[in-house]
């Protein structure tokens, strides 16, 4: 027992020690924006701080704007975002010695521009925590490969944000760091795992910001937030130097991507990405440059659209986004052709759960040995812990009764190595599938809904199951999107009274409550296309975003 509390007490040291650590950052970013602005009295940092990505990048490409009043402009912001939301763990104190050393005017087409980093996402000389005590005070030895593309296209990369511990959450919460919460309303979640991210954009702490997604992790903070995000195909961007919530796992394709206030933001992005540098750094990464003619073509497109999963009862909100982004399109000129999805459920359970944990969650549980919080995985990582046996009886007398719950026990039993080979193999199959049906009908991409308006704070570890819409697109690989298109109204908060869901399980009426009191918050919509399609992808939210 004696050594037990010893081991706890270091533990909590090591905590404090960490937010301790968050604590002079700010502080440290609070002395440097001070500074400058005493020093330059006549800086208007809000018009500068009010400029678009592509306003900001040319006038820095210019000379007409200097590199240090965009940066301190943005160091000043970040810092109220932080202070208002928890979003920043880390201020990169390097971004001062690059910004020093940037000197005249360089090709890079990120030149001069703050870029803030998933905490996820390594940054030579820093931790990469994913929330965890363990990974403390073990700064990564390089730079991951984007970051150094970064640096290589002129960007200053200037902060690292908060995450959920593990990554495996749409929400933002840990141990070390404490809740991230939405800049729009602070009793709501600004979603996961890349919640960091999506608080400080869409608070205005930075125009653009990078993440990853294996779930939605993107996807989520970003329509929480009202801002726009790229989840590419999977290894369209490079991964090398970013940590993954569960390693090795093949069955939900994780990627890396960027999110801004705007999709123009996200296609110069991925423009200056795109280069001989990220394909030399990293092999593996097809050398696909970006497609200029693909993301600013013109001609009318044939859209498919669904605005139910019949898994995940949309919010009226959610419908309402889809029904008028379809009509939109429609009288801008492009063909919306109904989708029909089928079987969501089992894509769910046996393909996404059941991959993610096919070593019947041991991986997962690792990375909790040791660790002092198991928050709101505290029932998930019992079921992880239990034998096969317990899991198939507790499945058994659960499915009269709640057989959404008994089909994730079910399918988080270990599976052997020729049970994992069918999984991989079924994926494969529904993947053909799903394409088959795309190109049947001729589609050139597809608008659906996205999980809105942002939770309220702590709901999210409750509703593992809402993920239905975004997980999808990692199992198939697809680009996906999301743009902000309408704000959650009064008649829709009246509407949402009568909804049930399609089980009527404890889930649903959950997520019913999560949903309340959401009025004025933003609601968006996905835009999919097929794999390695991203400038056709944005094309879409381009014109999503205009119309």
């Amino acid at each position: 027992l004696l050594l037990r509390w010893r081991r706890r007490r270091g533990l909590w040291r090591k905590v404090k020690e960490a937010q301790q650590r968050q604590e002079r950052s700010l502080v440290k970013m609070d002395m440097v924006a001070r500074s400058f602005r005493e020093q330059h009295p006549s800086v208007n940092m809000v018009s500068i701080l009010s400029l678009s990505l592509p306003e900001l990048s040319k006038k820095l490409r210019d000379g007409s704007l200097p590199p240090e009043h965009v940066f301190y402009a943005y160091v000043g912001k970040a810092l109220q975002i932080a202070t208002e939301t928890n979003c920043i763990t880390e201020y990169l104190e390097e971004s001062e010695t690059q910004l020093r050393k940037a000197g005249p005017v360089k090709p890079g087409l990120l030149y001069g521009v703050p870029v803030s980093i998933k905490d996820s996402i390594d940054c030579q000389g820093y931790d990469s925590t994913l929330g965890f005590i363990k990974n403390l005070n073990k700064p990564a030895e390089e730079d991951s490969v984007v970051v150094q593309v970064l640096k290589r296209q002129g960007a200053i990369p200037f902060v690292k944000t908060n995450v959920p511990q593990s990554l495996i959450s749409y929400d933002c919460k840990n141990l070390l760091f404490g809740q991230t919460c939405n800049p729009l309303l602070y009793t709501r979640t600004s979603g996961g795992s890349s919640g960091g991210e999506g608080a400080l954009i869409g608070g205005g702490g930075s125009i653009l910001g990078f993440g990853t997604d294996v779930g939605g992790s993107l996807r989520f903070p970003a329509a929480f937030c009202g801002v726009c995000a790229l989840k590419p195909t999977g290894n369209r961007l490079s991964k090398k130097g970013v940590l993954s919530g569960v390693v090795g796992q093949k069955a939900a394709v994780a990627a890396l991507g960027p999110m801004a206030k705007d999709v123009e933001s996200l296609a110069l992005c991925m423009r200056a990405l795109l280069c001989e540098d990220m394909f030399s750094l990293d092999s593996t990464v097809p050398p696909l440059p970006f497609n200029e003619e693909v993301y600013s073509g013109t001609k009318p497109l044939r859209i498919g659209y669904y605005e139910t999963d019949f898994f995940t009862m949309p919010s009226p909100a959610m419908r309402r986004a889809v029904r008028e982004t379809k009509q939109l399109l429609e009288d801008a000129g492009h063909t919306l052709v109904p989708f029909e999805l089928l079987n969501v459920d089992y894509i769910l359970f046996n393909l996404f759960v059941r991959g993610m944990f096919a070593d019947g969650g041991v991986s997962f549980l690792k990375k909790f040995k040791g660790e002092l919080e198991k928050g709101s995985l505290g029932l998930f990582l019992w079921m992880a812990k239990s034998p096969n046996w317990l899991k198939t009886v507790l499945s058994w007398i659960a499915k009269p009764f709640v057989p959404r719950f008994s089909c994730i026990v079910r399918n988080m039993r270990t599976n052997t190595v020729d049970e994992v080979w069918s999984l991989h193999h079924e994926i494969e199959e529904f993947c053909h599938q799903f394409t088959a049906q795309w190109k049947k009908l001729n589609l050139d991409a597809m608008i659906c809904p996205m999980l809105g308006p942002a939770l309220t704070i702590g709901y999210p570890q409750k509703l593992s199951v809402a993920v239905s819409y975004t997980m999808l697109y990692n199992v198939l690989d697809f680009p996906a999107g999301v743009v902000p298109v309408t704000l959650s109204t009064d008649q829709d908060e009246e509407e949402l009274q009568g909804y049930q869901g399609y089980f009527q399980d404890w889930w649903d009426r959950t997520l019913a409550e999560a949903f309340r009191h959401g009025e004025g918050m933003p609601v968006a919509v996905q835009c999919v296309t097929l794999p390695w399609q991203e400038e056709l992808c944005l094309r879409l939210m381009k014109e999503v975003e205009t119309l």
